[in-house]
């Protein structure tokens, strides 16, 4: 997630010492002339001093909105690639962080716009530090829901049991400390990259959802503006789990856009804990 005093000052402390400069030719003349000499001049140190400045209003932020009214299912066991569910809901995952300055803009877009989303977050990239205090609030109230993509956004399918489990478990302890939330049961493996081996080792540490999408912003690489809002309007429908990315700029110039088709199309974007129960 903003000076006229000043110039006040100036002006005074200006006069006060244009009259000192003047006041001993004005007094020699009136000596001179046998006339009474005029008051001293005040000197600058003894002109009043301005009151300080009022400490700048930080504008409160908005209320959280209240979360929606959905019909909660119960979570199914396996892999999430949609929402079961008949409404007009819609799941805006979004993944990653290599970028700090998009982690902030994404933040702040869900602070303003009320929209929910849900993170999956790789706690090796400094922006999730960086903005933690941006995020926690979001995160408190349900608005922003954070969930697991492993520390270092690893290919779990190329590692071993035990190195899967520290990469998830690496990263559970981050958010835990970090933002204190248990981001359990749901994870994304990166790249969508998963077996039953890995799903497995996850479950052994309580991941026991693996969550895939249905629909992608396709921006986890450099894409264009309008190729993000091409793919928003293929994929923003009900039901669906949609992926992007917070690693590029592009997708944070259309947030307005993305908003209003959202809007447009009377859906409205949910977290998973708002669908599931658990």
């Amino acid at each position: 997630m903003e000076r006229r005093t000043f110039m006040s000052a100036v002006v005074v402390a200006g006069a006060s010492l244009g009259l000192a400069a003047c006041a001993d030719p004005v007094r020699g003349a009136a000596k001179a002339a046998g006339m009474a000499a005029p008051s001293p001049s005040v000197p600058p140190s003894a002109a009043p001093s301005p009151s300080p400045s009022p400490p700048p209003v930080t504008p409160s932020p908005p209320p959280a909105p209240a979360p929606p009214t959905v019909t909660k299912v119960r979570l199914p066991p396996g892999v999430l690639t949609g929402l079961p569910t008949t409404e007009p809901v819609l799941a805006w995952t979004v993944d990653d962080g290599s970028d700090s300055e998009v982690v902030r803009l994404y933040a702040d877009f869900a602070r303003t716009s009320g929209t929910r989303l849900t993170f999956f977050l790789n706690g090796c990239y400094p922006g999730w530090t960086d903005h933690a205090e941006l995020l926690k609030p979001l995160v408190a109230s349900g608005q922003v829901q954070l969930g697991n993509h492993t520390w270092s956004h690893a290919d779990l399918t190329r590692l071993g049991d035990a190195d899967i489990v520290a990469e998830l478990q690496r990263n559970h302890d981050f958010i835990v400390s970090t933002f204190g939330v248990d981001p359990r049961p749901y994870y994304r493996p990166p790249y969508g990259y998963r077996n039953a081996r890995t799903d497995a080792a996850a479950a052994s540490i309580g991941y026991t959802s693996p969550v895939m999408w249905y629909g992608s912003l396709a921006d986890s690489g450099l894409r264009t503006d309008q190729e993000i809002l091409d793919l928003a309007h293929q994929w923003f429908l009900p039901a669906h789990i949609v992926i992007g990315h917070l690693n590029h700029l592009p997708v944070t110039r259309v947030f307005p856009q993305l908003r209003q088709l959202v809007a447009d199309r009377g859906l409205t974007a949910v977290t998973l804990d708002d669908v599931f129960s658990r």
